[in-house]
C-alpha cells in the first residue's frame, strides 16, 4: 500500500527556532499517534547562521524523505539557498514566508511552485514575549490536520521550566497562527490516526547509538567531541552513570582509543564515538588492539570529507579506510547500521561481537541517521549480551597462553593482576605466551589465528536484512547499506505496489565478508543496482572485490549531502520491468 504522508521543511536563520519548532512538531505528531521523522540541516558554523528542518508525518513507519516537500515554511530566508538542492520542490509545493522578510529567493523558484505570505513576526508582535516560530507552528498543524490537543500538551511539557507566562504567550500564538492558516492555500492532511496500543519511542540515530552500547555492556566510554557524533557522548554522560558505568571526555581522539584499550584489558567493556577525522587518529591505536586481541567498539558517525570536509553533512564515505584502513594484516568486524531504529541493534550486536571474538569492532553511522529525529514502534529487547572466554585461574604446572592458538581462534583473557595469569599485551607480534617473538612460525600461527576467529564466527542473518517486494523477488536486486537503505525500501514498496517484483540486500556485516550468503541472497538474480552515497562508489567496488554480482550490475552513487529520493531507485526499477 502506498505510504500516505506530508513533508515539509522549516528553516530560518539561527535564533529563529527552526529545529526546536520541528522538535516541538514531531513530538505532537507522535502524541496524536502518527509516525515521523525529521532530519536537520545547518551550515558549519560553531553558533548561529542558517537552519533547517525537514519533516515527514505519516499514519505508517517512515522509512526516509519523500522526493519532493508539500510545504516549506520560511521564518526568515538568510543563507536559505544553501539549502536550495536539499529542499526538493515541485509544482504543487507551497513556500510561505513572512512578507516582512521579501519574496523567496530565485533559487527555490525553479520547479515554480506555489508562493504566499504570512505575517508570522507581524502578528507574533501584538502578542506579549510572542514568537515567530510559534506562529508558524500553528500555521502548519492547522495545514496538516495535526490536532491542537497534541500540541498543546507538547509545549506545557517543555515549556514548563520556563513558568506559566512562557506557556501561555507560546499557545496564543500558536493559535494565532492556525487562525490565521485559514487564508493560506491548502496542502495534503493526514486523516486522524486511530488508537493504538503499540508503544512508540521518539529517538534519534545517536539516542540509539548510545542506548544499544549500555544495553550490550559498555561500561567504559572515553571520547573527544566531533560534529556529528557528539550527541552520544552527551547521551552516555548521565545515562552511562545510572548503570554504574563512567565516561571520560579525553583530551583528544589518540587519548580515548588508548584508554578505551586500557579499559577494556582491565575487563570493561568498553568504546568511543568519532568521525572521520578522529578515526584517522584512532587506526594506530585499532592495530595495537588487534594485535593484542581486546575487544572494544568504535562508532564512526560519518560526515563529508576529506579532511574537515562539511561537518554538519552527511556521506557513506569512510567505508574504506574503516575496512582497510589498518596497516599490516589486521582482521577486525565492521557493522554498518541501516535505520534510526537499527543504530540500537547493530551497536548492540557490535558490543557482543567485539566482546565474543576479542577485537576491535567499527559500526558505521552516518549524520543522515545519527542527527535524524524518528517516532518509531518501541525497538524489540535483544538478547546480544557482550561477554568475553576469561580466564580465572592458572592451571597447575602450566604457564598460561594468552594467545594460545585454539581452534576458534579465541583465547581466554585474564584480567590483570590474577594470580598465575601474568602476560604481556603490546603491539609487537609474540608467541602463545605474548612473549615478543619475530620468528615466522609464530607470526603466521598468531596471523590465522586472529583471521580465523572472525571468519569461523557464526554471524546467523544478522549479516544483512533482506526483504522481497509483495509479488517476490523476480530477478532484480537492490544492493545497499547505512541511510540508503531507508530510500531503497521506499521504492521497494512503491515498485511492488504496481506489481513489480524485486529484492532488497541490506549489508549490516561490512568485514569480514559472506560470499556463502551473498550468494545465496542473489540466487535467481540477473540485474542489481548498487546504491550508496559516495563519490568513488567505494561500496560498489567492495562488493565487486569479494562477491560475485550478476553481470548486469550498476552502480548508483553520488556525493554527500546530497542523499537519494525513492523516486531515482524507482525509475531504475521501471526501466528494468518495462
Amino acid at each position: 500500500m502506498t505510504l500516505q504522508s506530508v513533508s515539509l521543511v522549516i528553516a530560518g536563520s539561527g535564533g529563529a527556532g527552526v529545529v526546536t519548532a520541528g522538535s516541538l512538531l514531531l513530538e505532537a505528531a507522535a502524541n496524536a499517534g502518527w509516525y515521523a521523522l525529521m532530519s536537520r540541516s545547518s551550515g558549519p558554523q560553531i553558533r548561529g547562521g542558517e537552519a533547517a528542518a525537514m519533516l515527514r508525518f505519516a499514519t505508517e513507519p517512515i522509512m526516509s524523505h519523500d522526493d519532493s516537500y508539500h510545504l516549506l515554511m520560511a521564518i526568515d530566508w538568510e543563507n536559505i539557498t544553501r539549502f536550495a538542492a536539499e529542499i526538493p520542490l515541485a509544482a504543487d509545493s507551497l513556500i510561505v514566508g513572512d512578507p516582512a522578510h521579501g519574496n523567496a529567493p530565485a533559487g527555490l523558484l525553479s520547479a515554480k511552485p506555489r508562493e504566499t505570505g504570512l505575517p508570522m513576526s507581524e502578528i507574533a508582535g501584538k502578542i506579549e514575549n510572542g514568537r515567530p516560530n510559534m506562529v508558524a507552528l500553528g500555521a502548519i498543524a492547522a495545514m496538516i490536520g495535526l490536532p491542537k490537543e497534541a500540541m498543546q500538551t507538547v509545549v506545557e511539557k517543555n515549556l514548563k521550566r520556563k513558568g506559566q507566562g512562557a506557556i501561555d504567550a507560546s499557545m496564543e500564538a500558536f493559535h494565532a497562527g492556525v487562525a490565521a492558516a485559514a487564508d493560506l492555500p491548502s496542502i495534503p492532511k493526514l486523516p486522524t490516526a486511530s488508537a493504538s496500543a503499540e508503544e512508540r519511542w521518539s529517538i534519534t540515530g545517536n539516542e540509539a547509538t548510545g542506548l544499544g552500547v549500555i544495553r550490550g555492556g559498555v561500561r567504559f566510554v572515553a571520547a573527544y567531541p566531533i560534529t556529528p557524533a557528539t550527541e552520544i557522548l552527551e547521551w552516555l554522560a548521565p545515562s552511562l552513570a545510572k548503570v554504574g558505568g563512567v565516561l571520560v571526555q579525553a583530551e583528544d581522539e589518540l587519548a580515548s582509543i588508548n584508554q578505551i584499550i586500557g579499559a577494556s584489558y582491565g575487563g570493561v567493556p568498553s568504546m568511543t564515538a568519532t568521525s572521520g577525522p578522529g578515526l584517522s587518529l584512532m587506526i594506530e591505536s585499532l592495530g595495537l588492539a588487534v594485535a593484542a586481541e581486546v575487544p572494544l567498539v568504535v562508532v564512526d558517525v560519518m560526515r563529508v570529507g576529506p579532511s574537515t570536509g562539511i561537518a554538519t553533512k552527511s556521506e557513506q564515505s569512510d567505508l574504506n579506510i574503516a575496512v582497510y584502513g589498518l596497516h599490516g594484516d589486521a582482521p577486525h568486524i565492521v557493522v554498518a547500521a541501516n535505520s534510526v531504529s537499527d543504530c540500537l541493534f547493530t551497536t548492540q550486536w557490535a558490543v557482543h561481537l567485539a566482546e565474543a571474538m576479542q577485537t576491535p569492532a567499527l559500526v558505521l553511522t552516518d549524520q543522515a541517521l545519527g542527527q535524524s529525529r524518528a517516532v518509531i514502534p518501541r525497538p524489540a529487547e535483544l538478547a546480544f549480551i557482550g561477554q568475553r572466554e576469561t580466564a580465572k585461574t592458572a592451571v597447575e604446572g602450566e604457564r598460561y597462553k594468552r594467545y594460545a592458538v585454539t581452534a576458534s581462534g579465541v583465547s581466554p583473557m585474564a584480567i590483570p593482576g590474577t594470580p598465575g595469569l601474568t602476560h604481556t599485551a603490546d603491539g609487537l607480534e609474540h608467541n602463545e605466551f605474548g612473549t615478543p617473538s619475530s620468528q615466522s612460525s609464530d607470526h603466521q600461527a598468531q596471523m590465522e589465528k586472529r583471521l580465523r576467529k572472525i571468519t569461523q564466527f557464526n554471524y546467523g542473518d544478522h549479516w544483512a536484512e533482506i526483504t522481497d517486494s509483495d509479488n517476490g523477488p523476480g530477478d532484480i536486486a537492490i544492493i545497499t547499506w547505512g541511510s540508503s537503505t531507508g530510500p531503497a525500501r521506499e521504492a521497494l514498496q512503491r515498485f511492488s505496489d504496481s506489481g513489480g517484483r524485486a529484492r532488497l540486500i541490506s549489508v549490516r556485516l561490512i568485514a569480514p565478508v559472506q560470499p556463502e550468503k551473498m550468494a545465496a541472497a542473489l540466487e535467481g538474480i540477473s540485474r542489481a543496482m548498487v546504491v550508496e552515497q559516495s563519490h568513488s562508489g567505494q561500496f560498489y567496488r567492495m562488493l565487486r572485490a569479494f562477491y560475485d554480482l550478476p553481470k548486469e550490475t550498476l552502480a548508483m552513487h553520488q556525493a554527500g549531502p546530497l542523499g537519494f529520493g525513492p523516486a531515482r531507485i524507482l525509475e531504475q526499477l521501471n526501466s528494468w520491468s518495462a
